[in-house]
């Protein structure tokens, strides 16, 4: 397989357009076009959906995208790794991560990649807000479905789901409205599940409203109502019979990525951090960070 033909055809996919991806990597589109056909003719598959205004990405080439993005990130960090040599890795890394992220698992993350990298000095800043990373001066960002941005690259490290939970003596109140605690801006009265028997919808009053997560975690282990709530957060309580999984929010599949300026060469900081990253989480799942979670959290 090309390979350049491969890397042309994730930057049309992550741009969205062939317009687009053109202007951003500054290459002409025709070649662009040119290169994603001669791969399509090579796997004699239609990776792309071509209407009179917009392009989409077909099952088939959505699941490449995917992969093969990760893939060719992973073959630029490898790249840059090797370059480096032998060369300690030294100076300033500042990230910012989400603030859920951080609380969980930010803190145990820093103080391993410290201790393998004694000449790093790593600042951690917790927003949810999309940073402006060039103008704030961070090497790299965690973000959770990050929308495309021309000026940023990078790899989804974790992915997550979404789930409702509840203490296994919660009730309903008359006419089977069930208490909920939600997010500070939810104005939702009803949820719909996936479970074994299918699709369910719940009458939910909010009784509860919280803008952060692990608040909300922690009321509904005490009864307070049902939960919408990241499987990674609660899998253990789960485990435990300290929260009843009622089943997956639909369409809720999220995930983290780690993204840095497109325009910079990746530095031997960002890519060391990256490489820990992947030996931390190596299947990148929900139980995975789970599991990577300290009992206090």
């Amino acid at each position: 397989m090309d390979l350049l033909a491969l890397a042309d055809f994730t930057l049309v996919a992550r741009h969205g357009g062939f317009g687009k991806a053109a202007r951003a990597a500054r290459r002409p589109k025709a070649t662009l076009s040119r290169r994603v056909a001669e791969l399509e003719a090579a796997l004699d598959l239609r990776l792309f959906e071509r209407g009179q205004r917009d392009l989409k990405l077909t099952e088939e080439g959505r699941a490449l995208a995917e992969r093969a993005g990760a893939l060719l990130a992973e073959l630029e960090e490898t790249t840059i790794e090797i370059a480096s040599g032998s060369a300690a890795v030294r100076g300033r890394l500042r990230i910012s991560a989400p603030l859920l992220f951080s609380q969980t698992a930010m803190g145990r993350l820093a103080a391993g990649f410290a201790q393998r990298h004694p000449d790093v000095r790593l600042e951690v800043t917790t927003d949810d807000r999309a940073v402006d990373m060039v103008e704030e001066g961070y090497d790299l960002v965690i973000r959770v479905n990050p929308a495309a941005d021309d000026a940023l690259v990078g790899r989804p490290f974790l992915h997550d789901r979404l789930v409702v939970v509840a203490a296994p003596d919660l009730l309903p109140r008359a006419g089977g409205i069930f208490p909920a605690v939600v997010r500070d801006r939810d104005v939702e009265r009803s949820w719909t599940i996936d479970t074994a028997d299918g699709q369910r919808a719940i009458a939910i009053d909010p009784v509860l409203r919280m803008s952060s997560l692990v608040m909300i975690r922690d009321a509904a282990r005490l009864g307070a109502g049902v939960a919408r709530l990241p499987l990674s957060l609660v899998s253990r309580d789960i485990a435990r019979g300290r929260l009843m999984a009622w089943g997956d929010v639909p369409t809720s599949r999220v995930a983290l990525w780690a993204l840095y300026p497109s325009r910079r060469l990746l530095n031997a900081r960002v890519s060391a951090f990256l490489a820990f990253l992947r030996q931390s989480f190596p299947d990148g799942t929900a139980e995975e960070l789970a599991a990577y979670l300290d009992d206090r959290c």
